[in-house]
């Protein structure tokens, strides 16, 4: 069985809300976007390309599908994170959308728990969920997140949406990895813990 592994950028704060660009994500009222920018390093950029190229699969909300599937077919197809992410099957969950223009991609139906549990019953590899932190929340309170890698960033926000919002189900994770960059980012990774 496949498992659902979850990478993230977030905040000392919890803040996961508009990470690249201050167009990203305004809800709210929220400025602050592109904040993680300046923290940006060769050990961020080799992590991130790792875990990417690694993945067999990307499962992605609507915001964070368009946002990709208006950038990444455009890019180098020589960078193999580039190659890996435009090649893999790409799910995508939204109520709104009809017409998936990025090659690979399929539209989940309106069950998601059903459809994620049948995505990772019948992979052996790993589906990565890339930012999407509505869609992560309803996967969040299904308990079907296996694995978070959290990119912890070394700054405040004092608002915005957050990875954990007070609706979410409590559960133990483990620690199962932690790399501190130059630019003082955190990288842990977390799975379930044993009951």
């Amino acid at each position: 069985m496949g498992q659902l592994a979850v990478m993230n950028f977030v905040s000392l704060d919890g803040v996961t809300q508009s990470v690249l660009s201050a167009d990203e994500d305004r809800d709210g009222g929220f400025d602050q976007g592109g904040w993680v920018l300046p923290y940006v390093d060769d050990v961020v950029e080799r992590f991130m390309s790792g875990a990417t190229a690694g993945a067999g699969a990307l499962l992605l909300g609507r915001r964070t599908y368009e946002i990709f599937a208006a950038t990444w077919p455009y890019a180098d197809p020589d960078d193999p994170a580039v190659a890996a992410m435009n090649a893999m099957p790409k799910y995508v969950a939204s109520r709104t959308l009809k017409e998936l223009p990025w090659e690979n991609s399929v539209l989940l139906g309106p069950d998601l728990a059903d459809e994620v549990g049948r995505i990772k019953a019948a992979s052996a590899s790993e589906t990565l969920v890339l930012g999407s932190g509505d869609l992560l929340g309803r996967l969040i309170r299904h308990d079907l997140v296996d694995e978070f890698r959290l990119l912890v960033f070394p700054l405040v926000l004092g608002g915005g949406k957050r990875l954990f919002a007070e609706d979410r189900t409590p559960r133990r994770l483990a620690l199962t990895a932690t790399e501190r960059t130059p630019s003082g980012v955190l990288i842990n990774t977390y799975r379930r813990a044993e009951e």
